[in-house]
């Protein structure tokens, strides 16, 4: 079910209440057995799937504990080549299988293997994978690491994968953050009650009236971004980077305020991204718990920063095309990933300051930011590749640049301008609101 849906509402308001009506002991069961049926209200059969990964990763988890050297390491490569198979199996076996068969075909080979559809009817790509997926990875990494003691509770090592207020859209969470919380008696507290409440309403308002409002602007003109001038395309492309953000981030909001009005504290997925004064900081507030999973377990093993300006450049533009992959299998998401990570790169080069932009007044800083994202949320929107690129040769073309902005109204452009400010407004001077209380 998703979350701007009746279904989910009435089904939070019973799983809420229920869960301060159960006794404590039990309570864990029941947000079990709430999560799957969340997730398994997608498509029925996926949850066998994921069941299938839990079992595994629960598994590796206690073998890892408990072996050492070389046996210990394999045990984890093992979980983490079954996460990833999985993952590859069902996001990306259509997208290798289509750039091999080019590739083959290129040099006069044969290549027999069908898309995924024709050798797999009605497969569908498992709801949330790419999140659960990541979050799985964590968990055995992190208890090969001794950050985190192996769960030996089957049931709570299932709620940390299953549970479902960050199940489809993220937060990706560690461990050591969730598997203690769900061990914790949560009273009822009304503090968690208004703060909870407010992340609900604030993410569905981004969610269901800023992001669904633009899209109904977006969506037409990216479908046809062959016919409209250049004016209508900047528009498009300033109004999906406002779309992505209250979409993305307004599930990342419904997600921490679920879990808020039961006790539970998730990572805040989201800091006012867009008020940045660079391209470094906008990727220390947008998807954090992504980035710093990228950080954390592919850059930093990667050497991150330790070996020179050269590796580090690699290592940062390996880890945003995988990044990229990660968001969409697809050369243009790829592309997208590509563009950030030539801007940490010419940011860190730093010879001539540019993307820094540390000799500009703040606010320059910030607009200039914000248009770089934007040009390369192109990429991420674009039907394909090739249209990514037709819309930037208008966008570079002055000719193109001629009014009238079709076809958006006068007073549909208004009511968007307005939506942008109130949300603009309320996250410069309304910080979140997280009322003051004893932590955990």
């Amino acid at each position: 079910m998703l979350f701007n849906s009746l279904h989910f509402i009435v089904f939070f308001v019973f799983v809420t209440t229920s869960y301060y009506t159960t006794p404590w002991r039990w309570r864990w069961g029941l947000l079990l057995i709430a999560s799957a049926y969340f997730y398994a209200s997608f498509i029925p059969a996926y949850l066998l799937l994921l069941g299938i990964i839990i079992i595994f990763d629960y598994a590796a988890g206690i073998c890892i504990s408990k072996l050492s050297g070389a046996a210990r390491k394999c045990m984890l490569v093992m979980s983490i080549l079954a996460n990833v198979g999985f993952l590859c199996f069902f996001k990306y076996f259509d997208f290798l299988n289509v750039n091999i068969s080019a590739l083959l075909g290129f040099s006069g080979l044969d290549y027999p293997v069908h898309a995924m559809a024709e050798q797999f009817p009605g497969l569908a790509l498992p709801i949330g994978l790419s999140f659960h997926t990541f979050q799985s990875m964590s968990y055995t990494i992190e208890v090969y690491h001794g950050n985190q003691r192996a769960e030996r509770h089957f049931g709570i090592y299932a709620l940390y994968v299953l549970f479902y207020p960050q199940l489809v859209a993220g937060p990706i969470e560690r461990p050591q953050n969730v598997l203690h919380q769900f061990r914790q008696k949560m009273d009822f507290d009304w503090d968690n009650l208004r703060t909870g409440l407010w992340w609900m309403v604030w993410g569905m308002f981004k969610k269901v009236v800023i992001a669904d409002r633009l899209a109904l602007v977006t969506d037409p003109i990216f479908a046809h971004a062959d016919v409209h001038n250049a004016s209508t395309l900047a528009i498009a492309a300033l109004f999906y980077s406002i779309q992505i953000y209250c979409d993305f981030s307004g599930y990342s909001d419904i997600a921490l305020g679920t879990a808020r009005r039961m006790g539970f504290r998730l990572i805040v997925n989201f800091r006012s991204p867009y008020f940045s004064k660079s391209i470094t900081e906008f990727w220390q507030r947008w998807h954090i718990s992504l980035s710093t999973w990228f950080r954390d377990y592919v850059y930093i093993p990667m050497g991150g920063n330790r070996w020179g300006n050269m590796k580090t450049c690699f290592n940062l533009l390996t880890i945003f095309l995988l990044s990229g992959l990660w968001h969409g299998a697809g050369w243009k998401f790829v592309v997208w990933g590509a563009v950030h990570g030539i801007y940490l790169i010419v940011a860190r080069m730093g010879s001539t300051g540019m993307f820094s932009f540390s000799f500009l007044p703040g606010w320059v800083r910030v607009v200039l930011t914000f248009m770089l994202v934007t040009f390369a949320w192109i990429f991420f929107r674009a039907h394909s590749l090739g249209d990514a690129l037709l819309i930037i040769r208008k966008l570079a073309m002055p000719a193109l640049w001629n009014l009238p902005v079709a076809p958006v109204s006068g007073g549909e452009m208004l009511f968007c301008i307005t939506l942008i400010i109130l949300l603009f407004s309320k996250e410069h001077y309304l910080p979140d609101y997280v009322p003051a209380r004893r932590s955990f």
